[in-house]
C-alpha cells in the first residue's frame, strides 16, 4: 500500500471483453472484488469466486495489498466445488426456515449428491422434501447476496448456541481466534470454510430427491454446466457408509470437535483402540466372506482409488485368510505394466501408464490360466527405477488351499481378466469413506483425506513437496474417474480404510509441508485451504496409531513391509 493510501490492482485471465492482460490499475485501499466485475469480462458458466496472490477469496473480500485478480469460473474444478458448497448453504437456509426445531446434518457423498438426515431420524416425506426445494428456488429467484464478515468471537458463540448449531459450537474448542469469519445471507449465518457465490441467483441448477432416510442434494457433474445428470444408485457403497455412520453415531464422534473433546479429555486413545478394531472386524469379514466361496473363488482382486491403503488391505485380508487355513500369494499387477516404449501415449505424448492399455493384459491372462490349471508359473517383476519389466521372477503355484490376491488399479475391471470365470474371482473395492463431519453443514470430502495421505507419503518415501502432490492430484483424480469408479458397483464387497482419527494425526506431518508452499506458487490456493480446515483438528501424537494400521502405510513406521 502506498502512503496515499492506495493499492495497485492487476489483472490476469480475464474472460472475453475484460480487461487487458497484466493491466494494472490503482485503487483505493479496501476496495471489495466485486467492484472489477466488469473488468472479469465474459467467465465461462459465470463467475464463483477470486484468487487473489493465489488465494481463493469471495468476491465480496476487500483488498488491502497490492495485488493480481484472477477470475474463478464456475466451470472450473474451483468453481464447482464452491457451487456446491454455496447450494448446501442455501439448503441450511431453507431447512432453518421451514424446520426450526429440526437439525437437517450433511452426511457423505453419493455419485453428483450430498446425502441429509435429519438429526432427529425421522425420515422427511416427499411434501417435506418438495417444501424445501421450493423455498431454495425462491430464494434463488430473489437473488439474494451471500455475504462475508467477521465476528466476535463471543458474539459467534451466542448466535451458534441460538440457532442450536451443537457441532459448531465444539468446534470453537480448537478455535481461538478472536475474530471469527461467517457467511451470512439474510438473517442466517454459517461458519466460513470456504468461499461461497455472492448471490443465491447463481444458484439455479439443482434438485432434491428422497433416497433412503433422508434426502439427496443433487447438482451438475463437472463439465456439464447446468445439465443434472440421471441419478445411478451405488447401493453397496452406500451400505458401508451408513454403517461406519450409524458407528460413529453409537460412539459419540460424527463430527470434528467431537473428536477434539476426546483428545483434550485424554480418552483418544482408547478411542484409536475402538476403530482400529472395527476396521479389523471388517476386514474379518471380508474373508469370512471369500471362505464361504473358497471352492470356486481362486483370485482376488483389489482396487480404489490412489492412497485408499490398498497394499496394506491386501496385507491384511493374506493374514485373515491364512488364520481360516487358506494360503493366499500376493502379486501385483503393476508389475505386468508393458515397457514404456510400448505403452501408450497420453495426450502430451507421454507413456499413459494408468490405462488398462499400459497392462499386458495377454500376458498375464496367459499367467492366470496356466496357475488355475495346476502350472508353476513364473511372475514378472517391473523394475520402476529402470522402466522394465524382467518375464522371469518368481515361480509360484497354485495348490488346492491356494488363491492369488491381486492388488491393482484396473482389478475391477473384467476387461484386465477376460480369460478368468467370474465366478473365481472375488473383486473387492477399497477407499477412504470419511464419515465424519466438521459440522451439521460443513462435510469433509473423502478425497481431502486420500490427498492428505498421499501428500504425507510422498514427503516421507520419496522426498515429494506438498506443491508437486497438489499440482498432480486433479491428473490422478481424473484417472480414478475413467478407471475406476466405473467399475466400483462391481465388487463383491467394499472395504471403507479411513480412520475417523487421522486427519489428526496428518495434521502433524501435513502442517509443516503445507507451510512450505508460498503464495508466489499457483499451489498456494490448494495448500491454504486445506490449511485452513486442517486448523479445526485438535492434533494427534502419532505414536498413538498402531504398528499394523491402514494409517502407517502413509506416515511410515509400519510392522508390515512394502
Amino acid at each position: 500500500m502506498s502512503e496515499s493510501g492506495t493499492i495497485e490492482i492487476r489483472f490476469s485471465h480475464t474472460g472475453k471483453g475484460g480487461a487487458e492482460e497484466g493491466k494494472a490499475v490503482t485503487c483505493p485501499f479496501g476496495i471489495p472484488v466485486d467492484s472489477f466485475l466488469e473488468s472479469f469480462g465474459e467467465v465461462d458458466g459465470g463467475l464463483a469466486a477470486v484468487y487473489v496472490n493465489n488465494e481463493i477469496l469471495p468476491l465480496s473480500t476487500r483488498l488491502e495489498i497490492n495485488c493480481t485478480l484472477t477470475p474463478i469460473s464456475l466451470a472450473c474444478h474451483d468453481g464447482v466445488v464452491i457451487y456446491r458448497r454455496s447450494l448446501a448453504f442455501l439448503l441450511a437456509i431453507a431447512a432453518r426456515d421451514l424446520f426450526p426445531s429440526r437439525r437437517l446434518t450433511v452426511g457423505h457423498s453419493l455419485g453428483h449428491s450430498y446425502y441429509y438426515t435429519f438429526a432427529n431420524g425421522k425420515k422427511p416425506g416427499g411434501t417435506e422434501i418438495k417444501a424445501l426445494e421450493r423455498e431454495m428456488r425462491a430464494m434463488a429467484a430473489d437473488n439474494l447476496p451471500i455475504s462475508c464478515g467477521y465476528m466476535a468471537y463471543g458474539e459467534a458463540l451466542t448466535l451458534f448456541e441460538q440457532n442450536h448449531q451443537e457441532d459448531t459450537l465444539l468446534l470453537f474448542e480448537q478455535r481461538s481466534e478472536s475474530k471469527v469469519r461467517v457467511n451470512r445471507c439474510r438473517d442466517f449465518a454459517d461458519l466460513y470454510v470456504e468461499p461461497l457465490v455472492n448471490r443465491t441467483g447463481v444458484l439455479d441448477a439443482f434438485e432434491l430427491m428422497e433416497y433412503g432416510d433422508g434426502l439427496l442434494l443433487r447438482f451438475p457433474a463437472t463439465g456439464q454446466g447446468k445439465t443434472i445428470e440421471r441419478f445411478e444408485d451405488s447401493p453397496s457403497l452406500f451400505s458401508v457408509y451408513q454403517e461406519y455412520k450409524k458407528w460413529g453415531n453409537i460412539l459419540g464422534v460424527r463430527a470434528v470437535g467431537q473428536l477434539n473433546r476426546l483428545v483434550s479429555e485424554r480418552k483418544v486413545k482408547e478411542y484409536i483402540r475402538i476403530a482400529e478394531s472395527f476396521q479389523a472386524k471388517k476386514m474379518a469379514e471380508i474373508a469370512d466372506r471369500i471362505y464361504e466361496r473358497r471352492n470356486d473363488v481362486r483370485i482376488i482382486l483389489i482396487a480404489g482409488p490412489s492412497s485408499s491403503g490398498k497394499t496394506t488391505t491386501a496385507k491384511w485380508l493374506s493374514i485373515q485368510l491364512q488364520v481360516m487355513g487358506m494360503s493366499p500369494i500376493s502379486v501385483s499387477l503393476d508389475d505386468y505394466y508393458r515397457n514404456p516404449g510400448d505403452a501408450p501415449k497420453d495426450e502430451q505424448g507421454r507413456p499413459d501408464l494408468e490405462c488398462l492399455e499400459a497392462l499386458d493384459v495377454p500376458y498375464l491372462n496367459r499367467q492366470l490360466v496356466g496357475l488355475l490349471e495346476g502350472k508353476e508359473v513364473d511372475i514378472p517383476v517391473f523394475d520402476f527405477k529402470t522402466g522394465t519389466r524382467k518375464t522371469r521372477g518368481r515361480p509360484i503355484k497354485l495348490d488346492s488351499r491356494s488363491v492369488l490376491i491381486m492388488e491393482g488399479i484396473h482389478g475391477l475391471n473384467d476387461a484386465c481378466t477376460p480369460q478368468v470365470e467370474r465366478k473365481k474371482k472375488f473383486k473387492l473395492y477399497v477407499s477412504a469413506l470419511t464419515q465424519i463431519n466438521l459440522d451439521d453443514h460443513n462435510r469433509i470430502p473423502t478425497s481431502e483425506n486420500r490427498l492428505l495421505r498421499r501428500m504425507v507419503r510422498d514427503n516421507q518415501f520419496r522426498g515429494t513437496g506438498a506443491a508437486k502432490t497438489i499440482q498432480m492430484w486433479p491428473s490422478v483424480q481424473a484417472g480414478e474417474r475413467k478407471h475406476i469408479f466405473p467399475f466400483q458397483d462391481g465388487a463383491d464387497m467394499a472395504f471403507n480404510s479411513a480412520l475417523d482419527y487421522e486427519l489428526a494425526v496428518l495434521k502433524f506431518y501435513a502442517d509443516p509441508l503445507l507451510r512450505s508452499v508460498k503464495p508466489t506458487m499457483p499451489e498456494y490456493a490448494e495448500a491454504r485451504r486445506i490449511l485452513s480446515f486442517l486448523e479445526n483438528f485438535a492434533p494427534i501424537p502419532p505414536q498413538y496409531v498402531s504398528g499394523t494400521s491402514i494409517l502407517r502405510e502413509f506416515i511410515g513406521d509400519s510392522e508390515f513391509k512394502y
